[in-house]
């Protein structure tokens, strides 16, 4: 989780933290007319947020849903050369939020029969996972799903760190890399330890989750969340765009220092072909389709409460004594003793963060579109800790 690399070029689809990023100046509250001890003050957060900027991000778009009504705003810019504001309807990549719908649909088809989550990786993709003491016969779609199957990231392959997250990105990144291509780069290395035997987030489990669900169903991963989250809950800035290079408006550009150091050159990073994360992380959404999903996910739209109740079901997180994950789905006890649940993600130039409360009754998302700066915590901490 926080224990992460900060930067995106070291993960690709970044970090795994409970509260990421954002900055929101010029906020506005558009809930319902009421008296102000009716309505939930949200300058603590606006304070955390507008940091962010203070610290070097360049832009923050973000809202907040609870039962006073949605709490929208932006700080910082959205184009550095032109000095647009950011739009807090901005569309932005989510990155590994992602692995959250992804998790979705495979406990729907759990609660269907469809399959076992119990069932192991080369049952549904026979010779997929094997070499360098990789074995899928010994690891279980459960395992995938709470990073516990100790296969190896591919993110964390020098060479395709070389050519896709640092200055190579530039001249790749357009590139279409398959999902067997992914896997393949993190066959070539030993598994991190062998199945069940503990945790470490690993961007190739949930390549192989997509590849699974394609096989039970006979239509890709991306058709599966249209037809099954996506349309249902009428979340219209949210799209699985494969292989196209555009964000979709609106929206604001994307900056990376391309480099593990926070100083230096910044390059506009907003096109790119994002099947690098494939459904691991490629989706594209904005802060109020995301209060929408989880809100929907954690107040018991999407799944049984059989499946939610395995999903919210947590293992440990090395480092983080407050954390804990489920399937695709993180817990954090925050210092003021509440819990929240959500993901968060970071593409080149994205950093993204999604957080409800256990009854999905209180939401917060948003983004900043640089990747190098910001406090990974405060801002969660406003919302949920330093509001009435």
């Amino acid at each position: 989780m926080a224990t992460a690399v900060r930067t995106v070029r070291a993960t690709l689809l970044g970090t795994v933290t409970v509260t990421a990023v954002a900055a929101l100046t010029a906020a506005t509250l558009t809930a319902p007319a009421a008296a102000e001890s009716r309505t939930r003050d949200h300058q603590p957060t606006q304070q955390a947020m507008d940091a962010a900027v203070a610290d070097g991000v360049p832009g923050v778009a973000g809202q907040a849903v609870d039962q006073y009504g949605t709490w929208k705003g932006t700080s910082g810019v959205g184009n550095l050369r032109t000095g647009k504001q950011r739009s807090a309807h901005d569309r932005y990549r989510i990155a590994s939020i992602t692995k959250t719908f992804v998790a979705t649909v495979l406990l729907q088809l759990q609660g269907e029969g469809k399959l076992d989550l119990d069932d192991t990786v080369e049952k549904w993709l026979p010779g997929v996972v094997h070499g360098n003491g990789h074995d899928g016969s010994e690891i279980t779609v459960r395992q995938l799903l709470n990073h516990t199957s100790g296969i190896f990231d591919y993110t964390s392959d020098p060479a395709l760190a070389r050519k896709y997250l640092y200055k190579g990105f530039l001249k790749h990144r357009y590139d279409t890399l398959e999902p067997t291509d992914l896997v393949a780069v993190a066959m070539r290395h030993k598994p991190v330890f062998e199945p069940g035997d503990g945790w470490s987030y690993s961007n190739t489990n949930y390549t192989l989750a997509g590849m699974i669900i394609e096989k039970v169903t006979g239509r890709t991963y991306g058709t599966e969340i249209e037809q099954r989250v996506i349309k249902p809950l009428g979340l219209h800035a949210t799209r699985v765009p494969g292989t196209e290079h555009w964000v979709g408006w609106p929206s604001s550009r994307a900056y990376s220092t391309l480099s593990d150091k926070p100083q230096g050159r910044t390059y506009d990073v907003t096109e790119l072909n994002p099947s690098m994360a494939g459904a691991a992380g490629e989706m594209i959404s904005d802060s109020g389709d995301l209060n929408r999903f989880f809100g929907a996910l954690l107040g018991g739209e999407l799944l049984p409460a059989k499946q939610l109740k395995e999903m919210k079901t947590t293992i440990p997180v090395e480092g983080e004594p407050n954390a804990g994950y489920g399937l695709g789905l993180i817990k954090e006890k925050l210092s003021c003793g509440k819990v929240v649940w959500g993901h968060s993600g970071g593409f080149h130039g994205s950093i993204s963060q999604a957080l409800t409360t256990t009854k999905g009754d209180h939401s917060l998302a948003f983004n900043f579109n640089g990747d190098w700066s910001g406090d990974s915590r405060a801002v969660g901490e406003a919302e949920f800790c330093g509001t009435n």
